[in-house]
């Protein structure tokens, strides 16, 4: 089970603000605790609605995060690799294609193939497409990687099944 932060506060990084859009103090907000969902990010519009207080988390148009992350967990990620017969290690994700609604994804990526736990050849032009719940559900491994080089970030992650298309 994974845990989910948003975290305003953090020294340094690229989703850092002292307050957001609308003024309101930025805060640290456990969103998902070992897959239960703890909170919403909110600004003060979803908040009234929601009978909730704001987290900090105005854009000025709406709701975003700042800086949005999975806990890291205890597995090095050459484990997590070295642990696959055969899979995908995810490099990046292209484009937009999140039906918040159903959490249903569907993005161009690429990456490199994995056999035997070891890397075989890198692929690109490929989709990904799954349910990001099920997705979440199906994490087996979270490494100890976490490093962030935007406002989304997380450590390597093993996710049981994923659809993959392409060549």
């Amino acid at each position: 089970m994974v845990t989910i932060f948003d975290d305003g506060l953090m020294p340094g990084m690229l989703g850092t603000r002292p307050f957001d859009a609308e003024g309101v103090p930025c805060q640290k907000t456990l969103v998902l605790d070992k897959g239960i969902l703890k909170n919403y990010l909110c600004n003060t519009y979803a908040a009234r609605k929601l009978k909730l207080k704001s987290t900090g988390n105005s854009s000025g148009t709406g709701v975003s995060p700042n800086n949005f992350y999975l806990e890291p967990g205890k597995t090095p990620p050459e484990k997590i690799v070295s642990s696959l017969e055969k899979g995908l290690i995810l490099i990046r994700t292209l484009g937009h294609g999140l039906n918040p609604v159903t959490g249903d994804i569907s993005r161009g990526a690429f990456g490199l193939w994995v056999e035997e736990g070891e890397i075989a050849y890198p692929v690109s032009e490929i989709t990904i497409s799954g349910n990001l719940g099920e997705i979440l559900n199906d994490i087996e491994m979270v490494g100890n990687d976490l490093a962030f080089h935007s406002s989304l970030s997380g450590p390597t992650i093993k996710v049981r099944e994923l659809t993959v298309a392409g060549q």
